[in-house]
C-alpha cells in the first residue's frame, strides 16, 4: 500500500507540518525513540511507524565523541523489492523547519564514516552531501516521499541539507 494511501498518513502529514508541531517534536519525537529503540535493542523506532528510520551514530563535529541521533529516512535500492536491497538512504536535514541546521548535519560535514542502525542491523555508512543536480533529483524523490518537507523548506530561508549514506565496504 503507497504512503499516501495507509489510513492516518495524511493526517500526520498535515499535522507534521504545523509550527506547532515544529516548536514541540525536535524535544519529543527523538526522546521517545531513544528509548523505544534501546528498549527493544534496535529493532523498533517509534517514528518509523510512519516514516523509515535509522538512529545514526556519529562523531561530533568538535567534540569527537560518538552522538546518535534517531532520523527519518528515505531507503535507496538498486531496483530491488525488499530490506535486503537498501544500499543507501537519504538523510533530510530539515529540522523540523526551524532556522538552523541540525547538528548532526555538521557532525556528518566533519566525520562522514558513521554508522546506522537500520531495522536492529548495525551498519558502517560513509555519507555524502548533495549538491546540484544530484540533491535536486534527490529532492524532488524525497518531497513524493513525504510532502511535509516542502512546507519546512518554505519555512526557512536556509536550504536543507541531504546526504546520501551507502554502506561502507569491508576491508578485503
Amino acid at each position: 500500500m503507497a504512503r499516501g494511501k495507509v489510513p492516518g498518513v495524511r493526517l500526520v502529514q498535515k499535522v507534521s507540518s504545523t509550527r506547532t508541531f515544529a516548536r514541540i517534536a525536535p524535544h519529543l519525537i527523538p526522546a521517545l525513540d531513544r528509548v523505544v529503540h534501546r528498549l527493544t535493542r534496535g529493532k523498533v523506532l517509534l517514528s518509523a511507524q510512519m516514516l523509515p528510520g535509522v538512529v545514526l551514530t556519529a562523531r561530533g563535529a568538535r567534540s569527537g565523541l560518538a552522538r546518535r541521533t534517531p532520523l527519518a529516512c528515505m531507503p535507496e535500492s538498486p531496483g530491488e523489492s525488499g530490506d535486503a536491497a537498501v544500499v543507501s538512504w537519504i538523510l533530510v536535514g530539515s529540522n523540523f523547519g526551524r532556522a538552523d541546521h541540525p547538528a548532526w548535519t555538521a557532525n556528518l560535514l566533519a566525520h562522514p564514516d558513521a554508522e546506522v542502525s537500520w531495522k536492529g542491523e548495525d551498519i558502517a555508512v560513509t555519507a555524502h552531501l548533495l549538491e546540484g543536480e544530484e540533491r535536486d533529483a534527490a529532492w524532488k524523490a524525497v518531497l513524493a516521499f513525504w510532502p511535509p518537507y516542502a512546507t519546512y523548506q518554505a519555512r526557512i530561508d536556509r536550504e536543507i541539507r541531504l546526504f546520501r549514506i551507502v554502506r561502507r565496504r569491508r576491508p578485503a
